[in-house]
């Protein structure tokens, strides 16, 4: 069952979001099970879009980057992303 996240995080800019990412793509495996991941500008803030092939694989790296994220300076939001079961979901022109 692949998972679809919406994660609001207000107060964080795209540069916090490209340091924590940096940081994250030097950690092997972290995103394992990520099926796509965008990243998008609001004016509060940042949104982050991810699909996930499990909800292990999800939460397996929500508990490897929180700590990464707390060491660059991003803020508790207190408020949980939006986790939805996909239907359906592919790519124009991916074979297999």
């Amino acid at each position: 069952m692949v998972l679809f996240v919406h994660a609001v995080v207000p107060g964080v800019s795209t540069e916090q979001y490209d340091r924590l990412s940096a940081a994250l793509q030097r950690t092997p495996g972290v995103f394992d099970g990520c099926v796509a991941h965008a990243c998008v500008s609001t004016d509060d803030g940042i949104e982050v879009f991810d699909m996930w092939e499990t909800e292990q694989q999800m939460n397996a790296f929500v508990e490897r980057m929180r700590p990464v994220a707390v060491e660059h300076g991003w803020p508790e939001t207190g408020v949980a992303p939006r986790i939805m079961r996909v239907h359906n979901h592919w790519v124009p022109g991916a074979t297999g």
